[in-house]
């Protein structure tokens, strides 16, 4: 098999058109419609930016509230947390001078992306499980044309427009909209959940589908309802102007009966292998022949300049891969695809970049690579065929135990942060 030849790279301000013209057969979207995020540009300039704008005062108070925008306390971070730009452990760090009690609840909302990390590394396709219950009203097959959220809310209309404009929404209505999908319509929340992977710029199989499970009951076994009051309390004045707001679907609170109880996965409660699950604690050279590496393998599980491969190597030309085939199978918006693409702009202006549009495995195999360990499953499976030199330790902000995962409660009672 021939060795593909490498994409010309992304340049800064060319990226939906770079997209457009090589990866817009894999969008979800057709080709005029893809454009990139109307709020976020993806690439470390970006990431860094953000970092410093952030403020964490009045973060208790304000994170849940969702309307007008001014009143939002949401970091809006996650897109960059997501894909390695910004770190747990440096995030972590940033807010530590704030007012002491802003500065503990977002410290627990990092730590909850660190326990999704570690409840998916563990777990891997079995999240996609219901882990305690069965969701409360059933999981009945939307039928083909049915909508899932009617736009005429006022409410429904703000959060599936931010999710499919912008890629993004605070987590109050990300509740709501799983909440109407399942809770009310009885409808599969892996497909919702889905739906949100297609179009969430911090989209990862592991807060994805933690938050889902949280919200439909299947995670904690008690659903959460989404209601009218809910709305007025965190958007208020949105209901005055809404077309329906003299027949609101949601006025009442929704019939959620109780879950019928699930088999727990084994490994919820302990883990025998917390290193693999972690990855390696320091470097580690994976050859036998102790060749030293020759290129650096970044993912999009890590695409920030502090990424630990890409550090350790700073002389070391630098290769991505948009994975075709897992691509064709995701059919991910344009907007994911932008982001990623302006990761690689803003690092080609700094690094030199190659991208390839191939099959990983086959392009890397055995070719000298140094990469970053990724705590997902598909990393596992490449990363084992492709057989990299060189492998970097992950950055956690806690490294995986082989203590319960049960709840994050429980999680939570044995770290040390």
């Amino acid at each position: 098999m021939s060795r593909p030849q490498p994409l010309p790279p992304p340049t800064p301000g060319d990226e939906v058109a770079w997209v457009r013209s090589h990866l817009g057969h894999l969008a979800a979207e057709t080709h005029d419609d893809l454009a990139a995020s109307r709020s976020f540009r993806g690439g470390q300039q970006a990431a860094d930016a953000a970092l410093a704008a952030f403020d964490v005062t009045g973060y208790a108070r304000d994170r849940n509230e969702v309307w007008p925008q001014h009143r939002r306390g949401a970091s809006r971070l996650s897109p960059y947390i997501r894909h390695g730009l910004l770190t747990l452990p440096e995030v972590w760090d940033h807010v530590a001078h704030g007012p002491a009690r802003d500065v503990a609840k977002y410290r627990d909302e990092l730590l909850w992306q660190e326990y999704a990390r570690h409840l998916y590394a563990r777990l891997g396709p079995r999240l996609s499980r219901p882990l305690r219950a069965e969701p409360p009203t059933g999981s009945h097959v939307r039928a083909r044309g049915d909508e899932p959220w009617d736009r005429q809310m006022a409410c429904v209309d703000l959060a599936v427009g931010e999710l499919v404009e912008d890629g993004w929404m605070v987590n109050q209505t990300r509740m709501w909209l799983a909440s109407q999908w399942t809770v009310r319509h009885g409808w599969d929340w892996r497909e919702g959940e889905d739906v949100f992977f297609t179009h969430l710029l911090d989209g990862s199989r592991a807060a994805n589908r933690l938050g889902w499970q949280w919200t439909v009951g299947t995670g904690t076994g008690r659903a959460y309802g989404f209601s009218r009051a809910q709305v007025m309390r965190r958007a208020p004045g949105l209901c005055a102007g809404c077309p329906r707001r003299d027949d609101c679907p949601i006025e009442a609170w929704p019939d959620t009966p109780e879950p019928s109880p699930g088999d727990r996965p084994g490994r919820l409660r302990r883990d025998d292998d917390p290193e693999a699950t972690g990855g390696p604690g320091t470097s580690a050279s994976t050859s036998a022949t102790q060749q030293p590496p020759s290129v650096v393998w970044l993912t999009a599980e890590s695409l920030g300049d502090a990424d630990p491969a890409l550090a350790a190597h700073p002389d070391l030309p630098v290769v991505f891969v948009w994975d075709e085939p897992l691509l064709a199978r995701l059919r991910l918006s344009g907007k994911r695809l932008v982001f990623l693409a302006e990761c690689l702009a803003d690092l080609s202006t700094r690094r030199e970049v190659s991208t390839y549009l191939a099959d990983p495995v086959a392009l890397l195999a055995d070719a000298g690579a140094a990469v970053t360990f990724a705590p997902v499953p598909g990393f596992r499976a490449r990363a084992g065929r492709v057989r990299p030199s060189m492998v970097h330790p992950y950055p956690w902000l806690v490294r995986p135990g082989a203590g319960p995962v049960t709840s994050f409660t429980a999680w939570r009672r044995h770290l040390r942060v």
